[in-house]
């Protein structure tokens, strides 16, 4: 794993499947990696934000990226904490 330079993800106001499917595009077509993905520009803590942050988790797991979160509001804290995906942020 290459950890020296980290790809820098971000994600958009809004969690659409088109903008998770393009992220988890880029982490398909990278090498293992340290990946930052900065979600403080997310207009809404809602499922939606939920479902993006969970699936791009999963897919950098899968392909053995370790992944962090980057500007995580504190609504968006409460509301993973709420669905039982505090260990994603």
């Amino acid at each position: 794993m290459d950890t020296s330079r980290p790809l820098v993800l971000t994600l958009a106001a809004r969690a659409t499947p088109e903008e998770v499917a393009r992220l988890c595009a880029l982490l398909e077509g990278a090498a293992p990696t340290d990946v930052i993905c900065d979600v403080g520009g997310l207009a809404r803590a809602d499922l939606a934000a939920v479902d993006a942050l969970a699936r791009l988790r999963l897919t950098a797991g899968r392909l053995g990226h370790r992944l962090t979160f980057r500007g995580t509001r504190a609504d968006l804290r409460t509301l993973l904490e709420l669905v039982g995906l505090a260990d994603v942020v």
